[in-house]
């Protein structure tokens, strides 16, 4: 049995800000499944250890330069039977609400100390000092918050496999010289074959330089973060480990995204019941006071407020989409220009437009269950989780082709439509002219019942579970064992 410790600053129901959190939810429990031995470690929030139900202490860490020790809490991730270890040391970790920036948006000024205390911990777990009757065979590490344990790890004579998963290059922890120095951390480590990038410390550039496999969350996105365009000054390295480098797709928990036992919605539907379908969006209407028009196409949106997202593409394009017979509804919270910016389109165009700031998890469930088509128009996404929930909704999504969502959604070109393959609309160019055009091409499907319903049944029965990507996952570990032994003995 493969032991495995995932080292992550978000794990669902734990801490989730995005689709690093719904990963390091399910895809522990998937592996688990197919009989590894997964642990997950990750810092203990305020609301982490709120959530988290019955912990016990296992451990306790004395680690330089901090004054006091670190305590271990072991648990089991809620719904699951997953192993859980957090890290409960006040100082670092009991604020509530986002685990990154504080409640003005801004970064918590000692995010560098807090996520290098997590790699510390991963590392005694790792190396068999942290008093724990477990030692792991690969460590996987996730995101730049984590990228520091692959580094460490490497200047270790025996050490586990490491693997590093980039969920979002865009992302890279970058800190001051200053900062690097007063983590104390190997002066071999600033250099540009190491953690410095440009003169600052890079968490991330750890977790690519050191890990012994570097995989990212789609096939497209691993090819795509080798170039200029979307390697944010990364590309040469990546391309430089191109070897160690692979797309795994994630994955999707089919029971929480599962419309025939969705709590959240009013008419519970499947494949067999997709007229059922229907009530969801009149309730929907009727939930963002729109008029209840059954002919008349609701699209959704459910996304961060951000560039990354393509908000901007969007905001461009309403006036050409408010002249359509639509409506729209967005949930989302971000740049607060965006936010306002979309506001004052729903102001202008009360009965076509509404948007709510925020997220909440069950109205998401909601519009990618009422809505008959959902928007991503993305400037890049590494994998995109929205679209795999909409297949399975028959909720039929438009998307760029980028990353991810090139992998996911068969574009209804005629070709396609025909072969009954197509599961959505697929557009290429970064322009409100070019999302607009996708749109008119949906409508036009949509008035089109026949070719609408083999497309919303088609997006149904693909199958992007969990089970998959696991099986992925597991024949990389076997693979880096094989090619890097365990060099430790129990």
């Amino acid at each position: 049995m493969r032991k495995i410790l995932f080292v992550t600053s978000e794990a669902h129901p734990l801490m989730k800000t995005g689709g690093l959190g719904d990963v390091c939810g399910g895809l522990p429990q998937a592996l688990r499944a197919l009989g590894a031995d997964v642990r997950l470690l990750l810092p203990g929030y305020h609301d982490a250890l709120r959530r988290a139900g019955r912990l016990k202490m296992v451990a306790q860490l004395t680690l330089p330069p901090l004054a006091s020790p670190v305590t271990l809490l072991e648990g089991v991730l809620p719904g699951t039977r997953v192993k859980v270890w957090l890290i409960d040391f006040p100082p670092a970790y009991d604020r509530p609400g986002n685990p990154y920036v504080n409640a003005h948006g801004q970064p918590w000024h000692d995010n560098a100390i807090r996520f290098a205390l997590l790699a510390q911990v991963a590392v005694a777990i790792a190396r068999g000092a942290s008093g724990l009757a477990w030692r792991p065979d690969v460590v996987h590490a996730h995101d730049w918050q984590a990228g520091l344990v692959p580094a460490l790890l490497a200047t270790e004579a025996a050490r586990p496999a490491t693997v590093f998963t980039i969920h979002n290059l865009a992302y890279q922890g970058l800190f001051p010289y200053e900062t690097f120095k007063s983590l104390s951390l190997p002066a071999s480590f600033w250099s540009l074959h190491a953690l410095e990038f440009h003169g600052q410390l890079s968490f991330i550039k750890g977790g690519i330089a050191f890990a012994d496999r570097i995989t990212t969350v789609s096939p497209t996105y691993a090819r795509e973060i080798q170039t200029p365009e979307h390697g944010y000054g990364l590309d040469g390295l990546l391309r430089h480990h191109a070897a160690r480098l692979s797309g795994i797709l994630n994955g999707i928990d089919e029971r929480t995204w599962n419309p025939a036992r969705d709590p959240h919605l009013v008419s519970p539907y499947s494949m067999r019941r997709l007229a059922h379908k229907a009530p969801n969006k009149a309730a929907l209407q009727k939930e963002f006071n729109l008029p209840v028009y059954t002919d008349v196409a609701m699209l959704g949106l459910v996304s961060r407020l951000v560039h990354q997202k393509g908000v901007d593409i969007l905001l461009d394009a309403l006036p050409s989409l408010m002249e359509l017979p639509l409506q729209l509804v967005v949930l989302g919270s971000g740049d607060a220009q965006y936010e306002q910016a979309l506001r004052t389109q729903a102001a202008r165009y009360p009965d076509r437009l509404a948007v709510l700031a925020g997220y909440d998890e069950a109205v998401a469930h909601r519009i990618q269950a009422g809505a008959d088509l959902f928007l991503m128009p993305s400037r890049f996404e590494p994998c995109g989780l929205s679209q795999l929930y909409n297949l399975r909704y028959g909720t039929v999504p438009i998307v760029r082709r980028v990353g991810g969502l090139a992998d996911t959604v068969v574009a209804a070109s005629v070709a396609n439509v025909a072969a009954g393959t197509a599961t959505g609309i697929v557009f290429d160019e970064a322009t409100a002219e070019a999302l607009a055009g996708a749109v008119r091409r949906a409508l036009a499907l949509y008035r089109d019942r026949r070719s609408w319903k083999q497309i919303q049944l088609t997006g149904m029965r693909q199958d992007f579970s969990w089970r998959h990507s696991a099986g992925d996952y597991l024949r990389l570990y076997d693979e880096v064992l094989r090619t890097r032994p365990l060099a430790h003995k129990e």
